[in-house]
């Protein structure tokens, strides 16, 4: 159930197979035999578990980012697999099958996603930065006959679901994402001043990387994700809310304007949403993520406390601005995270990092992807002087 027409199997490209999203997009394909083939996998380091999933998945491609890697992984993988390195050999991999998914980690996903969309693939997109900091390219890539992206993110792929009978943005009232609050939910700028990276990155209810972890603590991932609605689902933002709900039961949820709302719910199981990016627009048969409803008890809601959690605002006002001022944004929460992950500054200095890095931005326009790499580089370069006076100060 759930193959091509022709009942050949989805031909799927893993580009960033390693990681967390990676991984369980492998599992999400070995529990459904027979509907999906690997075409291509690939990553940045990580030899000994690509080399694995080669041998276990038997892709006609494999990639190496890391070009001093490719002897190691050519030796490991079986025998005829086409072995490619570099950035270049991630891209090559993200032209190839009928969807791809980009799990790559940060703005290094954006070759990723213009690769995929530009060979008028289906783009299975968990790597929501190279949207959000590129979007001004991305949406020239999309215009591809053929292309299309379907989220991995469980709000986006919950709001794509709540959307796909059809329903146009002048019905909608308002796209509802919801939070779970991360794990510093409830306390106060004084309580949080001295939290460690441990503290930040346990996580109540959800599995991910380190990045996305601190993003939540943070509720960056929050902020980001509202560009990432405003790109995805032409909706603008004066529209878009966010509601804490700690449970992680309610994916997000559409208001339309006759008053009804359309929620998407389910156990907090990322293998839910890349297996409906991977298999759209069939289901999976395999339920992930189902609910016991009997046992399922209670349901909060919440406003976010934007006082504590200024990253927030940040993320709104550099969508809001628009152009290269996401990308800005990106830069300085990847460079402050990368800080704080590496305890050169406090969890509270990454907002600072952001809203400076934020502030020091130019007019530049985004009219290639040389551009919004160019805006890239220059916000690290900024982002790396703010943290060093933090790291100086501390």
């Amino acid at each position: 159930m759930g193959a091509m027409p022709g009942g050949r199997p989805v031909r799927v490209s893993l580009v960033g197979s390693t990681g967390s999203i990676g991984t369980q997009a492998v599992e999400v394909m070995t529990a459904e035999p027979g509907r999906f083939t690997a075409v291509g996998l690939a990553t940045w380091r990580s030899v000994d578990v690509l080399a694995a999933q080669a041998q276990a998945l038997r892709p006609e491609v494999v990639a190496i980012g890391d070009a001093g890697l490719v002897g190691a992984l050519a030796a490991a993988v079986p025998k005829g697999t086409e072995v490619l390195a570099g950035p270049e050999g991630l891209a090559a991999v993200a032209r190839l099958g009928d969807v791809v998914l980009n799990a790559v980690v940060g703005f290094a996903g954006l070759p990723v996603t213009l690769a995929a969309l530009g060979a008028g693939r289906r783009l299975a997109l968990a790597n929501k930065e190279s949207l959000i900091a590129g979007a001004p390219v991305v949406a020239r890539a999309k215009a591809t006959p053929g292309a299309e992206i379907v989220p991995v993110d469980s709000e986006h792929c919950a709001l794509h679901q709540c959307l796909r009978a059809g329903a146009g943005p002048d019905e909608v009232a308002r796209l509802v994402l919801t939070a779970s609050g991360g794990p510093f939910r409830g306390r106060t700028s004084e309580e949080l001043a001295a939290v460690e990276v441990k503290d930040a990155l346990a996580h109540p209810t959800w599995r991910m990387g380190p990045k996305i972890t601190v993003d939540s603590s943070t509720l960056m991932n929050k902020g980001l994700e509202v560009i990432e609605a405003h790109e995805l689902f032409g909706v603008d933002y004066d529209r878009i809310a966010i509601i804490v709900h700690p449970q992680s039961v309610v994916h997000s949820m559409v208001e339309f304007i006759d008053g009804s709302t359309v929620a998407q719910l389910s156990q907090p199981d990322m293998r839910l949403p890349i297996g409906y990016a991977l298999g759209y627009p069939r289901r999976l048969t395999h339920p992930f993520g189902a609910i016991d409803w009997d046992s399922l008890g209670r349901l909060d809601f919440e406003p976010p406390d934007r006082k504590v959690f200024v990253c927030l605002d940040l993320a709104e006002e550099a969508g809001r601005a628009g152009g290269l001022a996401p990308a800005w944004l990106n830069a300085g929460n990847e460079v402050g995270v990368a800080a704080f992950l590496a305890g050169r500054i406090g969890w509270a200095a990454i907002a600072e990092v952001v809203a400076e890095t934020l502030a020091a931005r130019d007019g530049a326009e985004a009219n290639d992807a040389e551009d919004v790499v160019d805006a890239d580089r220059r916000a690290r370069e900024r982002a790396e002087l703010a943290v060093r006076r933090r790291e100086r100060a501390g």
